[in-house]
């Protein structure tokens, strides 16, 4: 296939390619840029299309596979990461939320619905909260994993239903 015909089968696709742009994107603007640079890299890689393949499918997954790319582009772009140099900030912070008088009644209730729980579900919840795998559970008091998973589920839904009462 010479240029000019690459170039005409590409540009006879601008009306398909745009309203499948707009359907990725949901923005005109987002739209025109995902067709520019869809447009760029066909162009930029057309020895690489065979004349076999089929050209819309072709130009379609350039476009879907670059929105992908630059939508995974923009989550890591928009991912903060902060250095904090002095780690007592962050231990004041944690601190002065868990000293809030509405918690300590909340974290007592809490505690006083966990102790009223049954051994066989208290011990496992417990460990799960205090960040035991469940692997790890289910060894340390010889249970199938399975149990030790209901059991906690089980925990929590009754616990669950006697804080909401107390409410």
């Amino acid at each position: 296939m010479t240029s000019l015909e690459f170039n005409h089968k590409l540009i006879s696709l601008e009306d398909n390619m745009e309203r499948f742009a707009l359907s990725l994107t949901y923005n005109t603007e987002k739209a025109k840029d995902l067709l520019q640079e869809t447009y760029l890299k066909a162009l930029t890689y057309k020895d690489k299309y065979t004349e076999v393949a089929n050209f819309k499918a072709w130009a379609f997954t350039i476009m879907k596979n670059t929105f992908i790319n630059n939508y995974r582009k923009s989550v890591r772009e928009n991912t903060i990461f902060f250095k904090i140099e002095n780690l007592s900030l962050l231990t004041n912070l944690q601190e002065s939320q868990l000293e809030r008088p509405d918690s300590e009644i909340a974290s007592g209730e809490i505690n006083n619905e966990i102790e009223a729980l049954d051994d066989e579900f208290k011990i496992p919840f417990r460990m799960h909260a205090e960040g035991y795998k469940y692997k790890e559970i289910a060894q340390s008091l010889n249970l199938k994993i399975g149990t030790v998973k209901s059991r906690i589920f089980f925990a929590r839904r009754k616990l669950m239903g006697t804080l909401n009462d107390h409410q």
